[in-house]
């Protein structure tokens, strides 16, 4: 068992949860970035790739197990790539939902930076 414990796994009170499932292959999810909001993203099954850019360098990170997590700090570009057939991403933020909070156009983002 593997347990998620507010500002002890992940460095911020945990407002909402939400997970990704039954992604197309091939299929991309994330594109975006947040101005406000921290997330902490967990291969709850399967696999799947993060692609986290500055602006300036990207890195990618493999999630592949459920007791490791990655954190998408705001103000960092993500996307989501190469699901495993039956991958589940569970995502924790640090705030709720707010469609103002997301920059979702790469030129705006960059313009952003």
């Amino acid at each position: 068992m593997t347990e998620v414990a507010n500002e002890l796994t992940v460095p911020f009170t945990v407002r909402r949860a939400f997970y990704l499932y039954n992604i197309s292959d091939g299929s991309d999810r994330g594109e975006h970035a947040h101005r406000e909001t921290y997330q902490f993203l967990i291969a709850a099954n399967g696999s799947f790739n993060v692609t986290l850019d500055d602006g300036t360098t990207k890195q990618t990170f493999k999630l592949e197990r459920p007791d490791q997590g990655l954190l998408v700090v705001p103000g960092i570009w993500n996307t989501l790539s190469d699901f495993t057939p039956g991958s589940v991403c569970l995502v924790l933020t640090s705030h709720g939902y707010d469609a103002a909070d997301y920059i979702r156009d790469y030129q705006q983002f960059i313009h952003y930076k």
